[in-house]
């Protein structure tokens, strides 16, 4: 065992980085500045990428964070993102609970398993931010949420491998 570990190059007894458990939370923060990107587009068809970080780690640990860090999250991709104030802290906060009743509901989660609760989560995030268009007077049919849907759900697998690899750096493993 020893003689493996200095064969891969890491210290023994090599520990987290210093302020670990502050990493998932700042991923999550950064991940919500990547909307501020110059992208123009006629039509929003990029994912909420905070979200998708989010619903990532949350599904990775569950111990990262309590459930209440998603509203200040949320709250900061709102101000962001120009989201109307408290849709991603209400969607945000309710997704962790969803994740927190699963968590309590299933004896184990397999790969197919996490992938179809995140398409349902990103599903629900979608239509809260298109029916809050639509109160506020937005002309959008509902088959303009499906690019971003689409979008989001083949990025999951690519962002929660990245949060794994993230986690990874973090714990010092």
């Amino acid at each position: 065992m020893v003689r493996a570990a200095l064969a891969q190059g890491r210290n023994i007894g090599q520990g987290p980085v210093s302020g670990a458990q502050y990493v998932p939370a700042i991923s999550v923060l950064v991940s919500s500045l990547l909307i501020t990107l110059p992208i123009v587009s006629e039509r929003g068809w990029f994912p909420d990428f905070g979200f998708l970080v989010l619903i990532s780690w949350r599904l990775l640990r569950s111990d990262c964070w309590p459930s209440w860090w998603a509203a200040p999250m949320g709250l900061f991709n709102d101000l962001v993102s120009g989201h109307a104030i408290g849709l991603s802290v209400t969607v945000w906060t309710a997704a962790m609970l969803a994740l927190d009743l699963a968590d309590r509901r299933t004896m184990w989660r397999g790969y197919w398993l996490e992938w179809a609760l995140a398409a349902l989560l990103l599903l629900g995030n979608e239509a809260a931010e298109w029916r809050i268009a639509q109160v506020m007077g937005a002309p959008m049919p509902f088959r303009t949420i499906l690019p971003p849907l689409l979008l989001s759900v083949l990025a999951f697998p690519i962002v929660a491998w990245i949060v794994s690899r993230i986690d990874r750096w973090r714990l010092g493993r």
